[in-house]
């Protein structure tokens, strides 16, 4: 078996000698923007050059984090931040946001790309996809079990995939918790981390750090080409212990002794490991919180100080950077079309008998027609793909024409089904050259598309659409804060400030919602200077009283009561 890459996390230039020392092949850091741990000490443009030549002097590679989503007035800047990176001579980006992937292929063409987790990467038609963009690698998502890993390593394109540390509990890149609780997004690399937080008088959302150490000959079979560590927020001793660790693993192409798991253990815990995911044994025992013990613990765990002697480097770029245009040509703004109302409700039962929708949608695991709308699972593996394809097929045969899809690997159903697509919010579209990714790879085009939920209104003022391609954004709803594919176990979620989330089964997985709905029924003329064309309502446990009362608002341009406490975009 081929030996995989040992990749390992350096959030300080301080880990950069650890990781070395700890034997990884290759490093992964952040600079001071576009980098989704900006929370971490992260790296200079000086610290990035020696950093890359450090690396580059020990025969070790450097990738380079820019996987956050980026609003359009960034996008010139990031554009720049890449360039530099590229000629500082990192192996390559670690890359979110698919509209400046375009920039990248256009001016950077050169610079080789990897697609980030962030990217809800889980099957393998989403990583054939993104090898077709360019990435030479796909960041797999951390909810795979092995079946679906060994089907994901089946692509044309390099698997990454994490195999030990921090996990989020919601799938990558659909979580909006943090950003709607308190306005710091995930999606931006300000995650509070509002799921290591206390709900319903315990600690639900709080998973135990992923350690696959007893499963490493089983992923080198799989064809894993990059084993990687998460810890950018975490210590060089870190680094260094855990590196050292699978540096052994790999080389020896064994799983972890006893005491090697136990010396991971030590290192950062929270309450034990978890390998849930991977062996689909999950349940309440993935949960785990960080106790004195496992601090104590951590702090007497051997310190990292390196013993080796380092030259001096010089702070030198290593490539020349091809030139770049003066400004980022996007399309030129149009006229807004005549506004319609659209609708995706949970259930069939919510659906007034009158209303003023021109389509309505709802998930294809509750579909027995009614309405001239699906919704298709946001996450769909593997080993789901076949049966999902067949209830699709049910219910066009029902009714159903008009298809909202979730995802990259969504992208060929709506043409295969003969279906006219529709881009939902999860798509992350945050910036105009995103949305002209999606308009471009659908075939049929889309008809409209839903922009990110994280966008105020002058952000979505900002996005220009082709003509044909209706701008979208929700306007009424309880957003969903994370896609999860642990059971939450409870109807709701109670904070300790006493505001009630309620959880959703949507899918076969769990859909906490906000406590509180976006309103815009008072802000239509804003809508309007926004371009916003088709005002999405989102109804999720509303009953058929509660959702004609927000049509009738919607209709009568009523404002919000006060006790309602309703957050509105800005």
């Amino acid at each position: 078996m081929r030996i995989p890459e040992l990749l390992a996390p350096c959030g300080s230039p301080e880990a950069i000698a650890a990781a070395i020392e700890g034997g990884a092949d290759a490093v992964y850091f952040g600079g001071t923007v576009f980098n989704a741990r900006m929370n971490a000490k992260n790296f200079s443009r000086a610290d990035v050059i020696t950093a890359v030549n450090r690396c580059h002097a020990a025969g070790v590679k450097a990738y380079v984090t820019l996987n956050t989503q980026i609003y359009d007035r960034e996008l010139k800047a990031a554009l720049e931040h890449a360039a530099f990176l590229y000629g500082a001579g990192v192996d390559a980006l670690i890359v979110t946001d698919l509209g400046l992937v375009s920039l990248l292929r256009q001016y950077l063409p050169l610079l080789e790309l990897h697609a980030s987790t962030q990217m809800t990467a889980h099957n393998r038609a989403a990583a054939e996809k993104l090898y077709d963009l360019g990435f030479s690698r796909v960041v797999g998502a951390r909810e795979l079990s092995y079946p679906n890993i060994q089907a994901l390593c089946t692509s044309h394109a390099e698997i990454e995939l994490f195999v030990h540390g921090a996990i989020c509990v919601s799938c990558s890149g659909q979580c909006l918790m943090s950003a709607m609780l308190g306005g710091r997004s995930g999606n931006r690399g300000e995650c509070a981390q509002p799921c290591r937080m206390s709900y319903n008088g315990s600690y639900p959302l709080s998973i135990k750090d992923m350690c696959l150490a007893a499963h490493v000959p089983s992923l080198m079979e799989a064809g894993v080409a990059s084993f990687k560590i998460e810890g950018r927020m975490k210590s060089p001793a870190y680094v260094y212990g855990v590196s050292r660790i699978y540096r052994r693993l790999l080389d020896e192409k064994r799983a972890a002794t006893e005491s090697e798991w136990n010396e991971l253990q030590r290192l950062f815990s929270r309450g034990g490991f978890t390998d849930g995911y991977f062996t689909g044994q999950i349940g309440p025992t993935m949960l785990g919180v960080r106790s004195e013990k496992d601090i104590s613990d951590s702090r007497a765990a051997a310190s990292f100080r390196t013993e080796k002697e380092t030259a001096p480097i010089s702070a030198q770029a290593e490539r020349e950077v091809p030139p770049l245009p003066e400004k980022i040509p996007f399309p030129v703004k149009r006229k807004a079309n005549r506004p319609i109302l659209t609708a995706t409700f949970h259930t069939a039962s919510q659906i007034p008998d009158s209303h003023d929708f021109v389509h309505t949608y709802l998930p294809l695991s509750s579909y027995e027609g009614g309405t001239d709308g699906v919704l298709i699972p946001p996450v769909i593996f593997d080993s789901e793909w076949d049966a999902v394809r067949r209830r699709l097929e049910q219910a066009v045969k029902r009714g159903a024409k008009h298809l909202m899809i979730s995802n990259l690997s969504h992208l060929s159903l709506a043409a295969e089904f003969g279906m006219a697509p529709h881009g939902s919010h999860r798509l992350n579209t945050f910036n105009t050259l995103t949305a002209s990714f999606w308009c471009r790879e659908t075939n049929p085009m889309l008809e409209s598309l839903i922009l990110s939920c994280e966008l105020i209104l002058p952000q979505i003022r900002d996005v220009v659409l082709p003509e044909t391609v209706r701008k979208g954004a929700v306007v009424y709803g309880r957003i969903p804060l994370m896609l999860l594919e642990k059971p939450v176990g409870k109807p709701q979620l109670r904070d300790t400030r006493g505001a009630i989330f309620p959880v959703m089964r949507e899918e076969g997985r769990d859909i906490p919602v906000n406590s509180v709905p976006l309103y815009m029924a008072d802000q239509l003329d804003r809508l309007d200077a926004a371009g916003v064309e088709e005002r999405h309502f989102l109804f999720t446990s509303e009953t058929r009283a509660e959702v004609m009362r927000a049509v009738y608002a919607y209709r009568n341009k009523l404002p919000p009561k006060e006790k309602e406490k309703i957050r509105r975009i800005k």
